[in-house]
């Protein structure tokens, strides 16, 4: 028969704490052998040490503490291993994430004077196929990488070539109340008929002032703020949405190194040379 355990002693032998191992005990997940109906004391055996331990390990990776019981109480040793790659597949996608940021700020640091050359352009009408939702902004990139391979692959199925770079309109509100309209276009040289989301859209005419924000998208904020710092001092904006041209993207190379895009801000245009 295995020894018991006061919570105190448990608690030092798996290094969890008193009250780490009372929170575990209310929602399931580490349960004590014994508990007096009288004092409410906890005991635990020397058994549950190594389950503790593994526990301690997870909770040391983020996982949380419902994907820990769900590994727990797996039926097998093969869905066992499944919930535990996919957390160490989030892990590897967080850390991928970090670096990122991490590289980002150590650039915004070393250049924090770097401004991309502004220019002014006018764009005629353009008929397009589009994807239009209202959207918040934390669901804005799986939104967007949808609706770009339902673009792409109805037009595919269709045999119709895009007639110029995809494109990105975003409403103001999107941004000030991280909730509004957006729309993903992919310029046709005719109108398309209508197939689920994708839709006909003419993108109407614009004088807009133009950056060019070269690499990940990560980091397309300092392209934003060039503009916004030019429009403002020049007192050319104009109330609109704010578009983006994707002229390298990920439908072109998975290397976000090598991605180019234009940001577009809406501008009354004095005919004055950037």
């Amino acid at each position: 028969m295995p020894a018991a355990l006061t919570i105190g002693d448990f608690s030092r032998a798996t290094q969890l704490s008193v009250k780490t191992l009372r929170h575990y005990h209310r929602v399931g997940l580490l349960e004590p052998a014994d508990v007096d109906a009288g004092t409410g004391y906890r005991r635990y055996t020397t058994e549950q040490i190594p389950t503790a331990q593994v526990i301690r390990r997870f909770r040391d990776l983020d996982m949380p503490l419902d994907h820990i019981h769900a590994v727990l109480e797996a039926p097998d040793l093969r869905k066992r291993n499944e919930l535990i790659s996919a957390h160490l597949v989030s892990l590897e996608q967080t850390l991928a994430q970090t670096q990122s940021a991490v590289a980002s700020l150590r650039d915004l640091l070393a250049h924090p004077s770097t401004i991309a050359p502004v220019s002014h352009r006018r764009v005629d009408a353009t008929m397009t196929a589009a994807v239009t939702a209202v959207i918040t902004m934390g669901d804005l990139v799986p939104w967007y990488l949808g609706a770009l391979g339902e673009l792409h692959a109805t037009l595919e199925a269709r045999g119709i070539r895009p007639s110029g770079p995809t494109g990105g309109i975003y409403a103001g509100e999107l941004f000030s109340d991280e909730r509004g309209q957006a729309t993903v276009f992919v310029p046709t040289a005719t109108e398309i008929p209508r197939l689920g989301r994708v839709e006909p859209v003419v993108v109407p005419a614009a004088e807009l002032a133009v950056v060019e924000h070269a690499g990940s998208l990560a980091d397309v904020d300092r392209a934003y703020g060039t503009l916004a710092e030019y429009v403002a001092s020049h007192e050319l904006r104009l109330d609109g949405p704010i578009r983006e041209y994707y002229l390298v993207g990920r439908q072109d190379t998975a290397d976000e190194n090598g991605w180019r895009t234009e940001v577009s801000w809406p501008i009354f245009s004095t005919g004055a040379a950037a």
